[in-house]
This record gives C-alpha cells, sequence and structure tokens, in this order.
C-alpha cells in the first residue's frame, strides 16, 4: 500500500489542506428530527498520508524490489491511519501496509500468511540496504 488518505463517508478524499474544513463542515451538522440533538466526540488525531510524487517515487522502487524478489507488489488505498501518517506530514517519504499477507485486521479472524514472511522479510531489507540508484534500473 502507498498511502491511507483520509475519506469521508460518501469516499470524498481530504487532503491536508483541507482537513480545518472538512472538521467544520461535520461541526455544523444539524439533527432533522424534531428534538434529536447531535453530540460529535474526538477528532482527526493524524494527518492524512498523501501520494505525493516522493511516495509514488518510493512505491516504484519497492515495487522494482518486490519483482525482482519474485512477487507483485501491489497499491492501494484505505481509511485506515498509522504512525506513517506523521512522517509522510513531515515530507518524509512513507510507504505504509507493507507488512506480511493477511485479514481481519483488529478483529476475532485477524491472521497472517506466515509463508509470505520471507519475501516480506527480503523486501524490507533490500528497501533498507539498496542504494536509490539500484533499486530504480
Amino acid at each position: 500500500m502507498v498511502a491511507t488518505p483520509l475519506w469521508t463517508p460518501s469516499r470524498e478524499r481530504i487532503a491536508a489542506a483541507n482537513v480545518t474544513a472538512f472538521t467544520r463542515r461535520i461541526e455544523s451538522i444539524q439533527p432533522v428530527q424534531a428534538g434529536a440533538q447531535i453530540e460529535i466526540r474526538g477528532g482527526i488525531n493524524r494527518p492524512p498520508l498523501e501520494r505525493t510524487p516522493a511516495v509514488v517515487a518510493l512505491f516504484k522502487r519497492a515495487r522494482s524490489i518486490a519483482s525482482q524478489i519474485g512477487f507483485d507488489l501491489g497499491e492501494g488505498a484505505s481509511g485506515g491511519a498509522s504512525d506513517g501518517n506523521f512522517t509522510a506530514a513531515q515530507g518524509i517519504p512513507t510507504l505504509d501496509g507493507l507488512g506480511v499477507e493477511g485479514d481481519g485486521a483488529h478483529a476475532a479472524h485477524e491472521h497472517i500468511v506466515v509463508a509470505d514472511l520471507p519475501r516480506r522479510a527480503a523486501l524490507i531489507t533490500a528497501l533498507l540496504t539498496t542504494p536509490l540508484t539500484e533499486a530504480q534500473t
């Protein structure tokens, strides 16, 4: 996965520059049922992980390395968040979701595919140790 964007319920992507406007929109919601009240708690606690040109370049590097290892690294996005949102907001190219294959994140049926551990370890190792120019060829 490349980026973990912030999404509205209508699947409208929220960019970092629009977070304040989005928050104001949520806070301005009024009930339509007579006598009803709306209580809004919490808020956005992470900046969006945006798909910048630097993130795209890093993903292309990771995909090239994965191909050399022998697997296809797909790109995707989700409405979740991680600590990577903070590094990306600092301008550091950040990839999220490079862990092993699995399913059921944070659920009772959460699991990983153990057979995927070696190739993901090889990918992370190569990303950390391969000079940028080598990975781009």
